[in-house]
């Protein structure tokens, strides 16, 4: 069992002991790929913990964008946070209904937006369920709350700065994505993507930090898994993926081991993959 930290990662047994405390606003990130067919704002009607709040990772994003579930402008999130009563002083816990999927993502957009007092449900609401904790179909009630956003744009990379450090190697560029994805051996889920990874591109897939139970792995074995992919821990990272949701999962392991100099690509494959001009590699 991982340590509990409120800014990165906390277990099930501390959010059922904390559940009450008035300053505490869970959320529910559930998000799930076409393919899986799961309808997550259903799921969240039928059951979610009690009090938390459906965040829509593809509505609370940047509709002038063309790529998928884009971080949202400052206003945009500013104003959804207001609506959902989410605020200032507020520790943030978020889940979703695979374990651990996509709520690192929502995990590093509220840290994107400077906001630091939020963790993630480690094993989310399966683990949750499992252990008989509560939950409810019972909709909370919502009362505006002012939040301050500080946007980190140092968390975050474009395609632009993800192509000079393919060349340069300035930093490193690690890929969350299943392996036969990442060598191009099946096709993308989104039509139009062409097949492969980065160039210069390191293929750590995001199960392989997770325990059988949907737990983050602990720092030794999170360690291991990035020595074993040929990570170097001591130099800059960018995480990336298929569209900038897996990629946070390792954003969030990267934190639990204390690097700093981590990145997020948010377009990531979704964007890479779209355009001719950029290289392309393929193989392991």
């Amino acid at each position: 069992m991982a340590a509990d930290d409120p800014r990165t990662l906390v277990s099930t047994g501390w959010l059922a002991a904390h559940l009450d405390d008035p300053d505490l606003r869970v959320l529910d990130a559930s998000w799930y790929l076409p393919a899986m067919e799961r309808d997550a704002r259903a799921e969240y009607d039928a059951a979610h913990i009690p009090g938390a709040r459906f965040f829509d990772i593809d509505e609370i994003s940047d509709h002038r964008s063309e790529l998928p579930h884009m971080a949202p402008p400052v206003e945009k999130f500013i104003s959804r946070m207001r609506a959902m009563g989410v605020g200032d002083g507020h520790q943030v816990v978020v889940y979703d209904g695979m374990g651990m999927f996509s709520a690192p993502r929502v995990w590093w957009l509220f840290r994107l937006m400077g906001k630091l007092d939020v963790a993630v449900l480690d094993g989310g609401l399966p683990k949750w369920q499992a252990e008989g904790h509560p939950v409810e179909d019972m909709a909370p009630v919502l009362r505006d709350r002012h939040i301050t956003v500080h946007r980190q744009a140092h968390l975050v990379r474009d395609v632009s700065q993800v192509a000079a450090a393919s060349k340069l190697g300035e930093a490193q560029i690690v890929d969350a994505r299943p392996p036969e994805r990442f060598r191009g051996d099946t096709p993308e889920p989104r039509p139009g993507l062409r097949a492969g990874h980065i160039p210069g591109a390191s293929n750590l897939p995001f199960m392989q930090l997770l325990n059988p139970d949907g737990t983050l792995k602990d720092l030794d074995g999170l360690r291991a898994s990035f020595e074993g992919a040929g990570v170097d821990l001591t130099r800059p990272v960018i995480t990336s993926c298929g569209s900038g949701i897996t990629a946070a999962v390792l954003s969030l392991a990267l934190e639990r081991l204390g690097h700093r100099k981590h990145a997020l690509y948010d377009g990531s494959w979704a964007e890479w993959g779209m355009y001719p001009d950029l290289k392309v590699d393929t193989g392991p």
